[in-house]
């Protein structure tokens, strides 16, 4: 079985390990907070009415939405004559 790498995952989204755990930390932290709210809202249907679908809107805009123009950029960087 491989041994796990600290550095191996973090380097495929293209951070380095500090990054990555910095990252993983801010997702986790507004993972939690946009949990939160949705259960108070489902108590109190009043209150946190848009705070569980802007997290998820956010939380995919970070993750996904600008790795791929990061990629993109990259891309284009990378094809450009220097």
């Amino acid at each position: 079985m491989p041994t796990p790498s600290f550095t191996d995952h973090p380097a495929s989204v293209g951070e380095t390990y500090t990054e990555h755990m910095h990252t993983a930390a801010w997702f986790g932290w507004r993972m939690l907070v946009g949990s939160l709210a949705c259960f108070v809202h489902a108590l109190l249907p009043f209150l946190f009415t848009r705070t569980g679908s802007a997290t998820i809107a956010q939380l995919h805009d970070r993750m996904v939405v600008n790795r791929v123009r990061a990629e993109r950029a990259a891309g284009v960087q990378a094809s450009r004559p220097a």
